[in-house]
């Protein structure tokens, strides 16, 4: 991965990379992407017709393609929607290349990967490129940024990573075209500033559980006394099955102990995938799930919490109160004092749960309503949804005393 500070010449580089590879490589496949159909055709499409040699490619308009003389192909692709990923179900690519990778989910890009194959002997590789910040900024980060130190190849999961630093120096044929580009990046608000002049990927704004911390939250699994009280809820979707289990200690403080993450599963196979997770004799004292479950599906005449119910699963309706449920899970994730003088959140969560620590942490606020979340991209909602069914309707915050006034005539003090 290419990236960090605007202006360095990332977009350029992709293009001259693929270039390369196309003409070295007769009949290799390359498909490069950006998140959104106008992102691409006012970005790489305009650029690529600039910096390719008519001599050696031409570009297909209604096919978002070059072809090349010696029968390579590079093709421009885009994936807005979660679901857009399936497209390119059935290809295979030497390469594939992301422009702005922070632009897509971790499950586009992982299974867009996939598609990286083929006998042909040619280098398979994923190549990106980006600027910090974006929906993906936590799992690029903890992908690129977090595991090695820049400019240096890390040997991971069977293949190498590497990342390279951007910086504006990088490109001094654009200081000589525009002397003015840094002067106006540095009238960047702070966030923006260190986002796109310095490439920083320490950054927090948007978020909105800033609060949130692995070194605070996150814990390895550890035994739970069998007393305290056991929750399951789930957020449940075609799209998306997220069942999180839950303990309360008996002092009000919380474990998500296990989690479920699995898309695709209809209510009999999603009810049976929650009751093998559970193993035999383990107590569940409740499972919670959102109010739209009780609405009656045209097709059965029946609930989906019924449909649970007929697969040996019952569900008590938890609260759908986005704000009131986001401010108990703050309550929940922010440090209190222990018995001990500690301080410590009432909430941890087990190493184990993955999805649920990537996906929380990277929720940001709704522009249109700071007190929210955002609800796109939708694949970071279904965890934390099920967690904010839990925090609103199991947590309930202390309460401040209420008034009391003396009442003269009876010699007491009456409470309101």
């Amino acid at each position: 991965m290419f990236g960090g500070a605007a202006g360095g010449g990332k977009s350029h580089g992709q293009l001259l990379d693929a270039l390369r590879f196309a003409v070295q490589y007769p009949a290799s496949r390359q498909l490069m992407l950006r998140r959104t159909l106008p992102e691409l055709d006012r970005s790489l499409v305009p650029a690529s017709l600039r910096l390719f040699p008519q001599a050696v490619a031409s570009y297909k308009v209604s096919e978002h393609l070059w072809q090349f003389v010696n029968g390579s192909v590079l093709e421009f692709g885009y994936c807005d929607a979660e679901s857009d990923v399936t497209r390119y179900q059935s290809a295979e690519y030497d390469v594939i290349r992301f422009d702005e990778l922070t632009h897509f989910t971790e499950s586009q890009f992982t299974y867009l990967i996939s598609r990286v194959r083929g006998a042909n002997g040619y280098p398979k590789q994923i190549k990106s490129t980006t600027n910090p910040g974006g929906v993906g900024h936590h799992w690029v980060k903890a992908r690129y940024i977090d595991p090695m130190p820049p400019d240096t190849v890390c040997e991971c999961d069977g293949g190498t990573r590497l990342f390279l630093p951007a910086r504006l120096a990088d490109n001094p044929f654009l200081q000589q075209a525009d002397a003015g580009y840094e002067k106006r990046l540095r009238l960047l608000a702070p966030y923006d500033r260190r986002a796109l002049l310095d490439g920083a990927w320490e950054l927090d704004e948007g978020r909105y559980f800033s609060e949130f911390s692995a070194e605070r939250h996150v814990t390895p699994p550890h035994p739970i006394p069998k007393s305290w009280r056991r929750y399951l809820t789930i957020d449940y979707g075609l799209d998306m099955l997220a069942a999180l289990w839950i303990a309360q200690s008996p002092d009000g403080y919380s474990i998500v102990y296990r989690e479920l993450y699995q898309s695709g599963l209809i209510i009999s196979e999603a009810a049976a995938a929650i009751l093998d997770c559970e193993p035999a004799g383990e107590r569940i004292d409740c499972r919670l799930a959102p109010p739209d479950l009780w609405n009656r599906r045209q097709e059965t005449g029946k609930s989906a919490v019924e449909l649970f119910a007929d697969c040996g699963l019952d569900f008590d309706k938890s609260s759908n109160e986005r704000v009131a449920g986001w401010l108990a899970l703050h309550e929940l994730l922010a440090p209190r004092r222990d018995a001990q003088g500690g301080m410590r959140p009432r909430l941890t969560i087990f190493d184990t749960c993955r999805n649920l620590i990537r996906t929380l942490p990277a929720l940001q606020h709704d522009k249109r309503n700071p007190s929210d979340t955002a609800n796109t991209p939708h694949e970071l909602t279904h965890a934390p949804d099920a967690l904010r069914g839990y925090a609103a309707t199991v947590y309930e915050p202390s309460q401040p005393a209420p008034p009391t006034l003396y009442d003269c005539e009876v010699g007491e003090f009456l409470r309101y």
